[in-house]
């Protein structure tokens, strides 16, 4: 259930005694769970094998990265 990079297992996450639950991407910490969505969120990863734990894991954080993602160099684009 990854591609060929394995971005799924790049994802990480840490149940707190006070019924948080923290995602991490790389090790750095992109959204935090509280209330009813930490609660379900523990549920449905108790019961997935690793696969499904990327999965769910990827899922929960939504989509963090969408348009601060520039990877290029400056100088490799031509600007007009």
């Amino acid at each position: 259930m990854t591609n060929a990079a394995n971005h799924l297992y790049n994802f990480s996450y840490q149940a707190t005694k006070s019924g948080k639950v923290l995602l991490y991407w790389k090790d750095k910490p992109v959204k935090i769970l509280t209330g009813e969505e930490a609660a379900q969120f523990k549920e449905r990863i108790e019961s997935a094998n690793e696969d499904e734990a990327g999965l769910i894991t990827a899922r929960a954080t939504g989509n963090f990265k969408r348009g601060n993602e520039r990877h290029s160099q400056p100088e490799s684009r031509e600007r007009k």
